[in-house]
């Protein structure tokens, strides 16, 4: 494959990521806002899964 037409792939490779990019990030975009609203009124079952996490892995260790 010559320089020419490496070039050119390239750039169609790269234009194409752009497209799909353009294309998804609005909704992801959306779904990353919406689910940082509900965690903002739901924080306290991260906090539970938290500590049921450091009481699995953390208490229930082994002391050396």
């Amino acid at each position: 494959m010559n320089p020419r037409a490496r070039f050119f792939l390239k750039l169609a490779g790269g234009l194409l990521m752009l497209l799909v990019l353009c294309l998804l990030f609005p909704p992801l975009a959306a779904w990353a806002e919406a689910a940082g609203r509900e965690l903002r009124y739901l924080w306290f079952l991260v906090l539970i899964v938290v500590l049921a996490a450091w009481l699995i892995w953390g208490l229930g260790a082994k002391k050396k």
